[in-house]
């Protein structure tokens, strides 16, 4: 009886433990925005993602916008949009990369416009979540081209 008592306590602990390091995981950034679920375009990024989708585009607006919260470490593969795009940094530290630049540390309140067909990465730093909001521009014909992910040697 007293091991069972014992089994049980312990696994009580371990559930506890786990359920509380999945609250801390949505806590560790603050924003304004959700942090949403983790991202369905998921394939496209190494390290894992969230996605809130804020504006859907539609024939009113023709535009997309969307919260990605980025665990530490995570990042987009190499892509590009035919039709641009805009970052809105929120909270935490991002990294930011146009093929063949430098790469840009971004932080709180930075603003990234990257022009039309540009291929460029943008993620959160090593030890760092990072959260910004995507904007999608001159949608509808904006198409985004996935391409290779950025391996650990172009990241650091």
């Amino acid at each position: 009886m007293k091991k069972l008592l014992t089994t049980a306590a312990a696994a009580l602990v371990l559930i506890s433990f786990n359920t509380g390091a999945q609250e801390m995981k949505k806590a560790e950034i603050d924003t304004i925005f959700g942090q949403g679920e983790p991202n369905p375009y998921g394939e496209f990024f190494t390290g894992q993602t969230y996605l809130t989708r804020l504006s859907a585009n539609d024939e009113v607006w023709n535009s997309s916008i969307a919260n990605v919260t980025f665990e530490p470490g995570a990042r987009t593969n190499w892509h590009k949009h035919s039709g641009g795009q805009i970052l809105l940094v929120l909270g935490g530290e991002g990294r930011y990369q146009e093929r063949g630049k430098e790469i840009r540390i971004l932080h709180k309140g930075d603003v990234v416009r990257i022009p039309l067909d540009i291929e460029h990465w943008h993620g959160a730093a090593p030890d760092s979540w990072f959260t910004h909001i995507s904007i999608e521009t001159n949608l509808p014909g904006n198409q985004t081209t996935w391409l290779e992910p950025v391996n650990d040697a172009e990241y650091k």
